[in-house]
């Protein structure tokens, strides 16, 4: 295992940016303290040769300027809060109307564009990076200031963990994830990607996207993949593509203490995706109960690294984390975090 960390830019108010690479005997990635980006995952290939099989940019700038959160996380609260405003406590809080009258991601002032600060950290089997910063009282409308780490991870075994922390001193709604658009395949279209999915539910959603609150069986529809299918197979009858919340195993109605992890010791295998020309396979397991599952449907004629022209369906996402709407949600798995808790979300995507 080897990891470097070198300068990568400079920001206009002079604030250094650095890119932190890590690697072992298979595969390697590459993440940087600006937005908490992973900015590259490369594969090696059976015939030698390597694959980057994330979606992104070749230098800091790309990021800067960019509205799709590519490889980055997204929070206080990511995918949607309808309305652009929730209650706790009697009190109502205002966000920003960044998704027509709704919030994604956070609002305006996302994590993407923030600066984190990074640590190198070293485990018995991993390399990987600390990254840790405070969500201040109020930022993008959230009550309570937040104290947030994110750790990312690689073994010697192709996994690359995701952990997501917070503490905060006032009850908030808090959902974290990593916004990374894979290919498999390096680039072009997704839809001979294979996906079988552990999940028989997803959320309903109306036009905008918003959760209406009801559970739907997938048996028998496009959005079934409780058995291996082509990602392409039934796209065009979910037109523009996926954009929808999965259940996962870790969803327990019947258990009252179900919502937000604060124990990240139990992981449910959640999906697998194959690719059929690089041979590559990517398993994703999580201990959240919801996970995002997008198929780049917005982007179009994005040029990206090394020049490469990202257009709709040429990635996919799979975006665990709580439900969205939550907090305006009373029969959803609660998100609020209170103080004296602490968050504690894992993902893994393993590698093959």
């Amino acid at each position: 295992m080897e990891i470097k960390k070198q300068k990568w830019g400079i920001l206009s108010d002079g604030t250094k940016v650095h890119l932190y690479t890590i690697c072992n005997e298979n595969m390697s990635f590459s993440c940087t303290d600006y937005g908490c980006t992973i900015t590259s995952i490369v594969l090696n290939n059976k015939d030698g040769t390597k694959t980057d099989v994330l979606l992104g940019y070749s230098t800091l700038e790309g990021y800067l300027n960019s509205k799709f959160c590519f490889g980055a996380i997204v929070g206080r609260f990511a995918n949607r809060i309808g309305k652009a405003a929730f209650t706790i406590n009697k009190t109502e809080y205002k966000l920003d109307k960044n998704d027509g009258p709704n919030t994604l991601h956070g609002g305006f002032d996302g994590y993407d564009k923030m600066m984190w600060k990074g640590k190198i950290i070293k485990t018995k089997n991993a390399y990987g990076v600390k990254f840790k910063r405070l969500s201040p009282d109020g930022e993008q409308g959230f009550p309570g200031n937040c104290i947030i780490e994110i750790i990312y991870l690689l073994d010697n075994n192709n996994n690359l963990t995701c952990a997501y922390s917070a503490l905060t001193d006032r009850a908030t709604p808090i959902n974290i994830t990593n916004h990374a658009y894979f290919n498999l395949a390096g680039n072009g279209n997704i839809g001979e990607h294979t996906l079988q999915m552990n999940s028989t539910k997803r959320l309903e959603v109306n036009p905008k996207l918003i959760p209406t609150g009801k559970l739907l069986d997938v048996k028998g529809t496009p959005f079934d993949f409780t058995k291996e299918k082509k990602i392409g197979k039934e796209i065009k009858d979910v037109a523009p593509g996926y954009d929808h919340c999965y259940v996962t195993e870790m969803y327990d109605p019947s258990n009252p203490q179900c919502g937000l992890p604060l124990d990240d010791k139990d992981l449910v295998e959640f999906c697998t995706v194959k690719e059929p020309i690089k041979g590559h396979e990517m398993s994703v397991y999580t201990n959240m109960e919801g996970c995002q599952f997008y198929t780049g449907n917005f982007i179009k004629g994005v040029v990206g690294k090394n020049g490469k022209v990202y257009d709709s369906h040429d990635a996919f996402c799979l975006e665990t984390q709580c439900f969205p709407d939550t907090p305006n949600k009373d029969n959803f798995p609660t998100c609020i975090l209170k103080p004296g808790q602490e968050m504690k979300a894992k993902t893994i995507y393993s590698f093959i």
